[in-house]
């Protein structure tokens, strides 16, 4: 369990020079320090998500706690089958018991939030692969029988939160499952679904008033598969064809042949936002991530949001938050969705992206200070950039470690966990929350994006998986990977004991105050009234550097680092070992 921080620490005298051999990657020879209370003592239901930690899973690659539902319905014929533990695109038996068999084991890594992959009912198979992944929906009120019942979901929540940790559903409004067809271009004799590329080409909006778009149809036995009934009805979908993910398909088009909802008709925001309500009032989450928002009308989202936002508070849920995928690198494009489409807070892509060109690709730590330069983007009535979420690796983009593999096929593993525990200390420590992708503790390196990020943190029987090397461990997917002394879960678990126990690295306002063009010194700053203001401050190179600081104060307590430090008035410096950082509180 976490216990209070206490990291070696030391008063500096103006003038004074200390040296404090405290590795990074060790939590040992620990000696009391003063920190202020440990927020995530604080009650799920009132804690601010800016004192949260959050673990994003996958149900199905997680833990199988009941075999009995592995191959889903045994009643309803859309929604069984698709189990294959030897394929990567297919259900491996994972489910909400066995995710809440492992709570004492993300609680002890200090995580206080739990995002799910989508768990409602899915259609189980479309072409060569299932729905493992959730994002096939067909029924809005029930979860998905290969992870368990609305019961079993109900008690991993109880079961969450009487450990203090909340827990998160994505959801969907973009899209369902793919089951209306249509008549030009999914005719007698012709493929029904793809997953290498689209069967129908996209009809514009212009050419659909004109008369020449798709005539819809359901096939045969599936006219009553979604739930609630409207959603069965083609005319609350667009029908327009195929997206290629640009231009207008991008937000008319469907994915893959996914059925795109049609968010533009006022039936469709009532009805969307009553499912959700629903939810809300019979599973008592404490927030939604939200899929493929920039696929959707932003004016749907003006009215959505704050609908459902309102109402899980008249639920007593007062802390409800709401975070969008919106999946660019570009700064005016994440924040468009905070400011303009009204949303507390997206995934910030951006900082995944700038991360990765500082310490997996060598670039300049000035990339950084660039990323940061833009946060006053995000600022309006109820979002800001401390609000965003920092993620280094995910489902979609892959994992940090393939990228460190890719970037870097020389360098020893010893360097590329460095590279990687610094790049999550960022995660941690910058501004923002931050949200680690299951498995990253276990040092999974995955074959890319996609499926090849989907790991089993259970035994795997995926080969595509099984051949990987994890860092920090001479085990493999092949075996149960929970494994509370692998070096990154230690190093996780000791970040997750600062964020908690020191609330200006959660809170604090930040300022860059120095980067460079080349690999090196970076270095940044948080501060809140009344309190100590906190260097977090990093070096990028391959060899050591020194840096030198304007301080707001004399005195210095190094909170975490291997690091030797001076100050002098109103100067800090010291020098930075190759591929380290440190945290240093000035008052």
């Amino acid at each position: 369990m976490l216990t209070k921080h206490n990291k070696v620490g030391r008063l500096l005298a103006v003038g004074a020079v200390v040296s404090l051999a405290l590795a990074c990657s060790t939590v040992e020879e620990k000696v009391e320090t003063k920190s202020d209370e440990v927020t995530f003592s604080e009650n799920y239901l009132t804690r601010d998500v800016r004192d949260d930690v959050f673990y994003f899973v996958m149900p199905d690659r997680f833990a199988n706690g009941d075999t009995s539902n592995d191959n889903g319905s045994e009643t309803i014929a859309i929604s069984r089958g698709g189990f294959d533990p030897t394929s990567n695109a297919h259900y491996h038996g994972g489910d909400i018991k066995g995710l809440q068999s492992k709570l004492d084991y993300l609680k002890d890594m200090g995580i206080s939030a739990i995002w799910l992959t989508p768990i409602l009912r899915n259609q189980a198979v479309q072409g060569d692969s299932s729905g493992y992944h959730g994002y096939w929906p067909v029924d809005y009120t029930e979860i998905d029988p290969h992870l368990g019942s609305n019961q079993d979901l109900k008690d991993f929540i109880d079961a969450a939160h009487a450990k203090n940790i909340k827990v998160f559903f994505d959801i969907i409004t973009n899209h369902t499952a793919d089951v209306i067809k249509f008549e030009e271009c999914h005719g007698e004799g012709k493929p029904q679904f793809s997953t290498s590329g689209p069967l129908c080409e996209y009809r514009t909006l212009a050419e659909k008033a004109s008369g020449k778009g798709y005539t819809p149809y359901i096939p045969e036995g599936l006219e009553n598969v979604k739930k609630p009934q409207w959603l069965n009805d083609p005319k609350y979908y667009h029908n327009q064809g195929d997206s290629t993910w640009q231009g207008e398909n991008s937000v008319y088009g469907d994915f893959m042949g996914l059925d795109d909802v049609d968010t533009d008709s006022p039936e469709v925001v009532k009805g969307m936002i009553d499912i959700f309500n629903n939810i809300i009032k019979q599973f008592r989450p404490d927030g939604f991530r939200i899929d493929t928002v920039k696929h959707v009308n932003v004016e749907f989202w003006q009215e959505f949001t704050p609908a459902i936002t309102k109402f899980a508070q008249s639920q007593g849920i007062p802390q409800f938050f709401v975070f969008g995928e919106v999946y660019s690198g570009d700064t005016d494009v994440l924040s468009y969705y905070t400011t303009e489409g009204d949303m507390p807070s997206v995934l910030d892509f951006a900082f995944q992206y700038r991360t990765k060109d500082v310490f997996a690709y060598d670039k300049g730590t000035d990339n950084l200070q660039d990323l940061f330069s833009h946060d006053v983007k995000y600022e309006d009535h109820n979002s800001s950039a401390d609000l965003l979420m920092n993620f280094v690796s995910n489902h979609d983009v892959g994992r940090l470690a393939y990228t460190l593999d890719q970037s870097l096929p020389n360098a020893s593993e010893e360097e590329k966990i460095k590279r990687f525990n610094l790049s999550n200390s960022l995660m941690y420590f910058a501004r923002g929350i931050p949200v680690v992708y299951y498995g990253d503790e276990q040092g999974f390196t995955g074959d890319g994006g996609d499926r090849g990020a989907r790991e089993d943190m259970m035994p795997s029987l995926t080969p595509d998986y099984n051949d990987n090397n994890l860092y920090g461990t001479d085990k493999t997917t092949a075996d149960d990977n929970f494994d509370q002394q692998h070096p990154i879960y230690k190093q996780f678990a000791e970040y997750a004991e600062i964020y908690h126990g020191h609330k200006v690295l959660r809170r604090g306002v930040q300022k860059v105050e120095f980067a460079s063009k080349e690999p090196g010194i970076f270095a940044l700053s948080r501060s809140l009234d009344n309190e100590p203001t906190y260097y977090v401050v990093y070096n990028s190179a391959k060899t050591a550097k020194d840096f030198a600081l304007k301080v707001a104060g004399t005195n210095a307590e190094v909170i975490f680092g291997n690091l030797e430090v001076a100050t002098s008035g109103t100067k800090m410096s010291g020098q930075l070992a190759p591929l380290s950082m440190a945290i240093v509180a000035i008052k």
